[in-house]
Order: structure tokens, then sequence, then C-alpha cells
């Protein structure tokens, strides 16, 4: 399997006691550590790939918010320090050369280890420590580019990705999954919000449910909704801070968890997987959780 990372990410600076910190790159490679990968550095995102979801007003807002010295606040928890805009054309890029290595058949499954996060970044606002909708412009890539006919998201975070669904409102070849902690921030994902083709589907969590609730939940309804809808690619918003040890929410996953899910999700689209990297930020927890999906990747990518 391929993993796309790059030096850009640990430029990417946040205030001091900022969640989404440089340091989590450490906990990421820790847990990539002994697996059999194959790296590849992240490309700088391409205009025509940004433009697929946001549009030429909002890219210019956000090159011209991008300080020469100190930080950018973009919104009461988004930042850009003088490496971040570098840090997520990179994490873009790195998106796209994983859909266009996984559709072309060099590689059957993809990580993406970058940062800032992008679930969160809706058309033209940037929110919750995202700036682009990292795969969102990934899906976009593989029904525009590459001329697939239906492709999903299956978004993990315990954050709503209301970015990705924002983006995807519209979009009637995608399925998009959503399982979060609610009430949470952003506050939305309500099971009423379905898209304007009823494709998007959001399946909120109590605080305090558990990997059991969540194992239930996925195959009563995620695993069958997958294979229904019989999507030629899967992408993953891997978000690892529903663990038990995160900081910021409460649903109480386990590393383990996250094995049994990716391996359920590699059953579909043909085992044709990209995951990116969105949020975790107890490092421990963080390192551990990637080292199971990520290894999960790897062994049904050989």
């Amino acid at each position: 399997m391929l993993v796309f990372t790059d030096d850009a990410f640990v430029r990417h600076v946040t205030p001091p006691g900022h969640a989404e910190r440089m340091e989590r790159m450490a906990a990421v490679e820790q847990g990539l550590s002994g697996l059999q990968i194959e790296r590849r550095r992240c490309p700088t995102g391409a205009e025509t790939d940004l433009l697929r979801c946001h549009p030429a007003s909002y890219l210019a807002r956000i090159r011209a918010a991008a300080p020469s010295e100190g930080w950018a606040q973009l919104d009461p928890d988004t930042f850009m320090s003088p490496g971040s805009l570098e840090a997520a054309l990179r994490a873009v890029g790195g998106i796209c050369a994983a859909v266009d290595a996984v559709v072309t058949g060099k590689a059957k499954t993809a990580f993406v280890a970058g940062r800032p996060p992008g679930h969160h970044a809706e058309r033209d606002i940037a929110m919750g420590f995202c700036l682009f909708g990292t795969v969102a412009i990934g899906a976009r890539r593989a029904l525009d580019h590459h001329g697939l006919k239906r492709v999903a998201i299956v978004d993990f975070d315990v954050h709503h990705g209301n970015g990705t669904q924002d983006l995807m409102w519209d979009e009637g070849r995608c399925l998009f999954i959503s399982s979060h902690q609610m009430p949470l921030y952003p506050g939305t994902g309500k099971p009423e919000e379905r898209g304007a083709n009823g494709q998007v589907m959001n399946l909120p969590l109590r605080s305090g449910s558990g990997g059991k609730e969540m194992r239930a939940l996925y195959e009563r309804v995620v695993f069958p909704a997958l294979e229904a809808w019989g999507p030629e690619l899967l992408l993953i918003s891997a978000g690892f801070d529903a663990h038990a040890d995160d900081p910021l929410a409460g649903l109480e996953w386990q590393a383990e968890d996250y094995a049994w899910l990716t391996r359920h999700l590699c059953e579909f689209a043909g085992g044709r997987v990209v995951s990116s990297l969105e949020g975790g930020y107890d490092l421990d927890a963080l390192a551990a959780s990637v080292a199971a999906h990520v290894g999960v990747l790897e062994e049904r990518g050989r």
C-alpha cells in the first residue's frame, strides 16, 4: 500500500495549546512504524482540483490570509501560520495522487497522512481547523477526472463532516455517510439532513456509547447501504478522536474498533480504498489508532 505524506505538514504551526498541533505527525509516524508501506511525497494540489469544490474567490481569500509571520485567525478554532497554505495544498495533492494510484490500479489501498484536516471546510468557509475539503476534492477527482460513476465517503471522525456534506450535497454520484457524536461541534449531522439526491446519511451516536454500539450501527445500517450503492472507490475520512482517551469527545472507542471497522470497509469497492487523516488529538491514542487502521489497509493492499 501507499502512504502519502510530506515534511510540509509539520510546518503548519498552530498557537500553543491548540489541539491540532504539529506533534500529531510524530504520533502518526509512530503508528506507521513497522508497517510494510511505500511512501510517496504529496504533490501540491492543482488549481483544477481545488476549483471542483471551492470557488476562486474563496481560494484567493485563503491565499491572502496566509501570514508572513505569526498567525492569522480565520475563526475561533482555525489558524494559519506561514507554512499552513503549503501544508493544506499538499494535503489536497496527496488525496488526489492517492486517488489516481488506486483508481489506475497502481495500488489497492492508500493513506494520506497529512494536516490540516479537511472535513469541516465548506464551499467558502474555513472552520474547525480545516481550510480545504480534502476528501471531497478527492471524490470529485475520481468522478470528474477518472470518470467513475459511483463513489462513497465514510467519515468516522467523532465530529460531523459538515464540510464534506456541504460540498457533496448536490453530488448524486457520491454516497456520503457520517457517524459522529451528537450533540457536539459543529452541531450539524441530523438524520434528516439527506442531501439533494437522498445520498447523505447521518448517523448520530450518543456520548459514552462505545465501540459495541458503533459496530451494531455499522452492521445494521452502513454496510447494507454501501452494498446497495456499489461504489467503485471508497474514501475514508479517518478521524481518530472517537477514541476513549481523546480530550475533545466521548464516544469511548478503542484502537481495535478502528481495526474492525477498517477491515469491514475494505470489503467494499473491490477493496479500492483511499483514507485520509482527519482528527485525533491524544497523541498515544492517535498512534495506536493509526497503527490499527493502516495495519489493516496494508494487509488488504498486498
